[in-house]
C-alpha cells in the first residue's frame, strides 16, 4: 500500500515510517525541510516538500496515495497559536484528501481530550474527531497520552547528572507508552477493517506516578534524585506572560497542558479491545521500566568504556 505519513520527523512519526517501510509498504513524507529529513529518504521514505498550511503542497504529496497517517502537531519552537496550525492545517489536509478522492486515514489523536476543551490542544484534538466522525472519511483515531521518550529529557537525564527534575501539579499516573509500541498499532490499521470508523485508546501497560519514575531512574543509575514541585500559581503566571505575546503564544498554550498531566486524574483505559482489534499482542509492548533499564544499561555501560579509555591513554603519557 502507498501511505504518506503526516509529521515523519517527529518522535513517533519517524517511528510509524519505520514500522510502514519494514511491514512492505510504500511510505512517502511530508517534510517542511528535506535536508533536515535526510535519514527518511536513507531508510526508504520518498519525500516531498510539504506544509499543512500550504494547500497546494498537499495536492501535490497525495498524488497516487492510498492512505495518510497523521501524526503532525504544532511544534514548541513554533510561533503563534497550534489553533493556526494544528487547526487549520487539518482542514486543509482533510479538504486535500476529499480533493484526491482517498479515504483512509489514520489520525493520532490525545486520550480524554473532549473533556478538557479549556486546554488549546486537547480542544483541538476534540474538534478534529468530531470533524472526521462527521465526514464520510474511512478514519482510525489513536487516543494516546504520553510517550516514553520524553522521560529521558525529563527524568532520566537529569537524575544521572545530578541535577533537578521539574515536575507539576499533583501526582497524575500516566500510562506512558513507547513510540514504536504505537508505530505498531498506526501500521496496523491500514489492515484491519474492524478499525474502519473507530476510535481506540493505544496507552501503556499501566499508570505511573513522577514519583514512582523517579525511583525508577534512582534503582538504575545508582543516583539520588532531586525534585521540585512547581507551583500551579508559577505556572498560571509564566501562561499569562507567555500568552501576551503572540510570538509565544504557542508556549502558552502547551503550559495549559499542565492542567492535564498535573490534575491528579489517571491517564489511562482498559486496551483488551485496542489489542483485539488492531491483532497485536499485549506481551510485545514495551514495559516502562525495561525501557529506563535499557537506557541505563547503555549509557552506564559508554561512560565505563570512556572512562576507560581515557586511563588507556593516561598511562600511554606516564614516562614509565
Amino acid at each position: 500500500m502507498k501511505v504518506l505519513v503526516i509529521g515523519g520527523t517527529g518522535t513517533l512519526g519517524r517511528q510509524i515510517a519505520r514500522r510502514a517501510l519494514d511491514a512492505g509498504h510504500v511510505v512517502r513524507c511530508v517534510v517542511r525541510s528535506p535536508r533536515k529529513a535526510a535519514f527518511l529518504q536513507e531508510w526508504g521514505c520518498d519525500l516531498t516538500r510539504g506544509d499543512l498550511l500550504e494547500p497546494d503542497s498537499l495536492d501535490y504529496a497525495l498524488e497516487g496515495q492510498e492512505a495518510v497517517i497523521d501524526a503532525a502537531t504544532a511544534r514548541a519552537t513554533d510561533g503563534g497559536s497550534a489553533y493556526d496550525i494544528d487547526w487549520a492545517g487539518k482542514q486543509n489536509l482533510f479538504a486535500a484528501c476529499g480533493r484526491a478522492g482517498l479515504r483512509r486515514l489514520v489520525f493520532v489523536s490525545l486520550l480524554d481530550a473532549a473533556r478538557h476543551r479549556s486546554v488549546p490542544l486537547m480542544d483541538i484534538k476534540a474538534c478534529t474527531e468530531d470533524w472526521l466522525e462527521a465526514s464520510d472519511l474511512d478514519y482510525t483515531i489513536l487516543r494516546c497520552v504520553a510517550f516514553m521518550q520524553g522521560l529521558i529529557s525529563q527524568f532520566a537525564i537529569p537524575v544521572l547528572e545530578s541535577q533537578t527534575v521539574w515536575v507539576s501539579g499533583a501526582p497524575t499516573p500516566i500510562a506512558y507508552m513507547n513510540t514504536q509500541d504505537v508505530a505498531r498499532f498506526a501500521v496496523a490499521a491500514l489492515e484491519r477493517p474492524e478499525t474502519v470508523r473507530q476510535a481506540f485508546p493505544v496507552v501503556g501497560p499501566r499508570a505511573w506516578t513522577t514519583g514512582e519514575i523517579t525511583q525508577l531512574c534512582e534503582r538504575y543509575s545508582g543516583r539520588e534524585a532531586r525534585v521540585f514541585r512547581v507551583p500551579p500559581v508559577l505556572l498560571q503566571l509564566m501562561q499569562a506572560i507567555t500568552g501576551f505575546f503572540e510570538a509565544s503564544l504557542n508556549v502558552a498554550e502547551r503550559l495549559a497542558f499542565a492542567e492535564v498531566v498535573g490534575g491528579g486524574e489517571p491517564l489511562t483505559a482498559p486496551m483488551e479491545a485496542s489489542y483485539a482489534a488492531f491483532g497485536l499482542d499485549e506481551a510485545e509492548t514495551t514495559r516502562l521500566e525495561d525501557y529506563l533499564k535499557e537506557y541505563y544499561d547503555t549509557i552506564l555501560r559508554r561512560l565505563r568504556e570512556m572512562e576507560s579509555d581515557l586511563d588507556k591513554e593516561a598511562k600511554k603519557k606516564l614516562p614509565f
